[in-house]
């Protein structure tokens, strides 16, 4: 049997030091060994206890959550979830508090004061248990150095993108996006989808703390939004987003059907979108999350003819989606995190003239070993090394 996983819970509410406590014992797999009602009482116990996981409260006296945050990382890491309020406030915090080395969050349903959290029972469960897996792999992926300086942007004229690629991301996602969006520059010729398994009302906080520290346009997607090179769209909270291709452009349809594996949005609805309409024009991107979202979807670009990459699992805050999708066959490339950016750029957003000619047939023209055929064992799968030029 598996090791139990021991819980600090860090609240300044009574309340939720009574809730959170009650809820995690519906798992017998999860030990809640004491409570703190400040960010200083919280640092002495992780001292005592020797917590697995602490959950932590961002709006506290005396010592608020992202204080306590800043000296847990600096004193001796460990995995932290933030537990945030439904507030424009709470999720930017929330954001700064993933960028200072939080592994995930949840966010307290609107009727927490009044003492339901059933909402997010499940998820926050889940997500402690991952973050005990984490230990000792990528706790605390730092993004870029705070604050962000946000990046001036010239106007730019509307083109056509050239590919389509279409990004899943989920526990660490938005460390790594913010990385890798952050290498891509204004002239990248690709229209980027995006999917971040993310809470309503989080998403175009996200989107807004993207497009300031980024050189391509970024913002929360609505239906209708055309598909434009140099442009990243982000897949609302509780919406599916997928894309259409209509005689006054390309664009993207949201939908609010059934949650796909458990998630709305979903990896797999994009994704199975993208391939349908794009094919060839197609790339997938699967990136840290855990479940295996995403990963048939992966597998439909593959069929379709379009290029599919992994994110390598040793730069995985949580490896589960990539994992799910290279065990499967479908990914053709797997890359660490720090030069997925540089591989996208390189490969599918340069000069067009250029791209076109010395690519066209490596890339454009579908390979008979990128057809999905999961039967042919022979098929190499490309394995991108870690950057040696680390800035």
């Amino acid at each position: 049997m598996s090791e139990r996983v021991r819980v600090l819970v860090v609240d300044d509410s009574a309340l939720m030091r009574k809730l959170i406590p009650n809820i995690l014992a519906r798992d017998p797999m999860i030990d809640v060994v004491g409570t703190a009602m400040d960010g200083a009482f919280a640092l002495k116990k992780i001292e005592e206890l020797h917590p697995d996981v602490v959950t932590l409260d961002l709006e506290m006296p005396r010592m608020d959550g992202m204080e306590t945050l800043r000296l847990i990382m600096r004193r001796a890491p460990l995995p932290v979830i933030m537990v945030s309020t439904h507030s424009k406030e709470g999720a930017y915090a929330t954001f700064k508090a993933l960028a200072l080395g939080a592994i995930d969050f949840v966010a307290k349903p609107k009727e927490a004061s009044s003492g339901h959290l059933d909402a997010i029972a499940t998820q926050l469960i889940e997500k402690i248990k991952v973050a005990k897996r984490a230990v000792g792999s990528r706790i605390g992926t730092p993004a870029i150095a705070e604050p962000i300086q946000p990046v001036k942007k010239n106007a730019r004229v509307a083109l056509p993108p050239h590919r389509i690629i279409a990004i899943g991301v989920s526990t660490g996602g938005p460390n790594a996006l913010q990385f890798v969006l952050s290498q891509i520059p204004a002239e990248f010729t690709g229209s980027l989808l995006i999917v971040q398994h993310m809470p309503e009302g989080f998403t175009e906080m996200f989107a807004r703390r993207l497009d300031e520290c980024c050189e391509l346009e970024v913002q929360e997607a609505k239906s209708g939004d055309l598909l434009l090179a140099g442009r990243a769209l982000i897949c609302p909270g509780n919406r599916h987003m997928m894309v259409r291709r209509m005689p006054r452009g390309d664009m993207v349809v949201l939908s609010d059907s059934a949650p796909v594996n458990g998630h709305r949005p979903s990896v797999d609805v994009l994704f199975h979108s993208v391939s349908q309409e794009f094919g060839p024009m197609s790339v997938g991107v699967l990136m840290t999350g855990m479940g295996e979202d995403g990963a048939e979807g992966l597998g439909a670009i593959k069929a379709a003819g379009g290029m599919t990459i992994a994110q390598s699992e040793d730069t995985c805050v949580v490896p589960g989606m990539p994992r799910a999708a290279i065990l499967k066959g479908y990914a053709n490339r797997i890359v660490p995190l720090d030069t997925i950016g540089q591989h996208l750029v390189a490969n599918f957003g340069g000069d067009r003239a250029s791209e076109r000619a010395s690519r066209q047939e490596k890339f454009d023209r579908p390979d008979k070993n990128d057809r999905g055929d999961k039967s042919d064992k022979n098929e190499k799968i490309e394995r991108i090394p870690a950057s040696t030029n680390r800035s």
